[in-house]
């Protein structure tokens, strides 16, 4: 078996990766990112490929030419959220635009740009194991490469590999507090297929999404006024469902998709769950899907994936650079995510545990009868302002039938506000993350309690 050497070996290719790699390449460390697909089929991924803007990324590589290359839609103003019940939508205008992408172009360009910036990329790599010293550190990965078994050592590795990582299988987390609390149930398998129309859709400033029986959702994200990337999800934990033909039934049903042709499909495993409670352990670092830094109610996976990874890296090349790659010199990757976008994850997620609770027809009727703004702040896991009363009056009667679970979902809600004041006190080192941890789990034992749903952790 050959063996090669590197600061930092990073396992994956796709957002998470080249973010990572490109921050630890332009500082200088000697870097190497190991993906399984060929090179012709690099940044090949199931995605929604809809996001924020630019502003969603570390300015670490060249923005200006990731955007010109590969967002093909920058002018998505608004959310659809189509009632199945009524011919009444929900419609949600953005404070600034939004775009879809080519993820495809998205990918190679990320790929591009981290190899630019002084990463090399070893494609047709499969990684199956890992190697630990005799304390627990992880030292690198074993695999194989275009066929040919190869150990890579490292300093750090950092675990871009995606939802369920062979990874984490492999790796010994014992004397750590890396997150292993992680099961099936957690997950959503997603399927998507990019259509090509034969005229313009009058909707293309839009993101369109339609529930599900399972507990999921369809979503028309156009690409274009005719290509459309049109997809569907679903917990792993609910019946099978049938997404190509639940596809093709709902593309049929639309009037302004005519002749469509598939031109690309694919499909993947995507969390739908809080983020790690601790995503380090002695020379290892997991980010974006491989930690579960994506949105819980959407899916969006990009923006947690492409932060998650900098501010990983950032901390891999300071540790790399004290010659001390322990659990503790690693932690304050933590704090980074559960400041920023972790904590409202951790707030979403107990919105869709109260969902679990009720079926797609009560869930629907709920949200149909709450104020739009109210409902896009709860999904961003942020805090809206009082209603007036005419308001409020107007949601009590559009919500009659709902006011037991209306009150529960308030509870729950007063209880997530509290959760996300807790997350804003995530230790600063491993020694306070048991009491941490004990007590957030207490609140969350009250959400089930109140929610009336099965516990998810």
């Amino acid at each position: 078996m050959s063996a090669e050497s590197y600061d930092v070996v990073v396992v994956g290719g796709g957002t998470g990766g080249a973010f990572a790699a490109a921050t630890t390449a332009k500082a200088g460390l000697d870097t190497v990112i190991l993906e399984r697909k060929p090179a012709e089929d690099a940044g090949h991924i199931a995605c929604g490929d809809a996001i924020k803007g630019t502003a969603t990324f570390p300015e670490v590589i060249d923005l200006d030419y990731l955007k010109a290359e590969s967002f093909t839609n920058q002018s998505v103003m608004r959310a659809v959220f189509e009632n199945p019940l009524t011919d009444e939508d929900i419609e949600i205008g953005f404070r600034g635009p939004g775009a879809v992408l080519d993820r495809k172009r998205y990918g190679e360009v990320i790929l591009e740009e981290a190899e630019r910036l002084g990463s090399e990329i070893h494609y047709d790599t499969v990684v199956q194991d890992v190697t630990q010293a005799a304390d627990g550190t992880v030292t690198g990965v074993t695999g194989t490469h275009k066929g040919k078994a190869v150990d890579y050592d490292a300093e750090v590795v950092i675990d871009a590999a995606g939802a369920l990582s062979i990874l984490q299988e492999e790796t010994d987390f014992a004397g750590t507090h890396f997150d292993t609390n992680v099961r099936y149930s957690q997950f959503c398998s997603a399927y998507r297929e990019v259509i090509e129309v034969d005229e313009p859709v009058d909707w293309d400033d839009a993101i369109v999404f339609k529930p599900t029986e399972q507990l999921g959702y369809l979503w028309y994200f156009p690409r274009t006024p005719t290509r459309i990337n049109v997809g569907v999800g679903f917990q792993m934990d609910q019946p099978e469902m049938q997404m190509i033909s639940a596809i093709e039934k709902d593309i049929e049903s639309r009037p302004d998709l005519k002749n469509p042709t598939v031109v690309d499909k694919l499909g993947a495993a995507v969390p739908t769950r809080r983020p790690y409670d601790s995503a380090v352990a002695p020379g290892y670092v997991a980010v974006g899907d491989a930690a579960g830094h994506v949105n819980p109610t959407t899916g969006g996976g990009i923006p947690g994936a492409a932060k998650s990874a900098h501010w990983a890296a950032k901390r891999a090349i300071a540790a790399i650079e004290a010659g001390d790659v322990s659990e503790a010199a690693l932690w304050e990757y933590n704090r980074d995510v559960m400041a920023d976008f972790g904590k409202h994850f951790a707030a979403i997620d107990c919105y869709n545990i109260w969902g679990t609770a009720h079926d797609v027809e009560e869930l629907t009727e709920i949200v149909s009868a709450v104020p739009a703004q109210h409902l896009a702040d709860a999904m961003a896991g942020k805090d809206t302002g009082p209603m007036g009363l005419s308001l409020k009056l107007r949601t009590i009667k559009d919500t009659f039938g709902h006011w037991d679970d209306l009150l529960d979902l308030a509870r729950v809600r007063r209880k997530t506000n509290a959760l996300v004041d807790h997350y804003e006190r995530y230790p600063t080192s491993p020694e306070g993350f048991p009491a941490w941890q004990s007590f957030r789990d207490d609140l969350m034992d009250e959400i089930y309690e109140i929610s009336g749903a099965d516990p998810k952790y």
